[in-house]
């Protein structure tokens, strides 16, 4: 929950982690410092990660407080680090978690636990989100260890220097091998968005890896970076993507979109490929609606299908 409070004349002058454990009942110093530390505070609205920082009477914080047994520890196996240098690692993000942290959620979020393991690394620096995958999608996730690593990682993605393959297991047959989709988004709805007049530009291309039965496997590649923009794309193209009930797809465990590879060069130019097997979900649904899971070109593209 957020709590939104203002500093009065008997906190003020005092440390922020100070002023938050005295005007907030359920919160301690200790737990004000946590909050602090991980960016779970604003004050005057801005992120303030320094507890040692003076408040004046008048200033105006808000602090996400994790509600007790709302959310759990997000849990990783050992096997969803995909990737470490010194630079950056590169996660299989599950699906059904939220890639950042909200004003509600700290805890149970990819975020959280990149800076949890930086931590225990030794490393201070806080899990910057570059890029982001939605909360029902799963795959490859980077985060950079340092600021030096954000900024060209950063560059890479906004320059369209990162390849991105994702895998979407649709209703429908595409009637075609190879398409694309130009077709610009936008907002229109609440957390809705589609192929509208004056959107933002968006491009992807797709490719036909196997169908059986009414259901195909399609190979996405975003060659921009928009919101929702594979799965406006397939909608746009009778093509919902399962699982996806924003945009018409039949109900199953959990929407069939996958990150399934990045590649990209790293600071040195040294070209990284990071590849993410699919989840037991997927690749179940998959076999149930005869989809072949050795289709050629899902090999090809060299995704590894355990």
């Amino acid at each position: 929950m957020i709590i939104k409070k203002t500093i009065n004349d008997e906190v003020s002058g005092r440390r922020l982690d100070e002023a938050l454990s005295l005007l907030c009942d359920q919160v301690s110093k200790s737990e004000a410092r946590r909050i602090i530390d991980r960016g779970g505070c604003n004050l005057n609205g801005s992120m303030v990660r320094v507890a040692s920082r003076m408040v004046r009477s008048g200033d105006t914080i808000d602090v996400g407080v994790m509600e007790p047994g709302r959310f759990r520890d997000l849990v990783l196996p050992q096997e969803a680090l995909l990737h470490e240098d010194d630079d950056l690692i590169a996660l299989n993000k599950p699906a059904g978690v939220n890639t950042q942290r909200t004003p509600y959620q700290l805890k149970g979020t990819l975020e959280y636990w990149a800076s949890e393991y930086f931590r225990r690394q030794g490393n201070p620096e806080p899990a910057r989100v570059i890029h982001r995958l939605d909360r029902g999608t799963s795959g490859v996730m980077l985060f950079p260890k340092h600021k030096r690593a954000a900024a060209w990682l950063s560059k890479r993605f906004h320059d369209g220097q990162v390849e991105k393959r994702y895998l979407a297991l649709v209703s429908g047959t595409p009637g075609q091998i190879e398409w694309r989709v130009d077709g610009p988004i936008g907002k229109i709805a609440s957390a809705r968005y589609g192929i509208v007049a004056g959107g933002r530009s968006a491009l992807t291309e797709f490719r036909l890896l196997a169908e059986s039965c009414g259901y195909a496997l399609v190979e996405a590649k975003p060659l921009t970076g928009r919101t929702h923009q594979i799965r406006v794309h397939l909608q746009s193209c009778g093509l919902p993507i399962v699982g996806d009930g924003t945009y018409g797809g039949e109900p199953a465990a959990r929407m069939m979109l996958h990150c399934a590879s990045l590649r990209f060069a790293d600071g040195g130019g040294r070209e990284i490929v990071v590849e993410a097997p699919l989840d037991r979900d997927f690749r179940g649904l998959m076999e149930e609606r005869g989809v072949a899971m050795t289709a050629p070109g899902l090999l090809n593209g060299t995704v590894p299908v355990p």
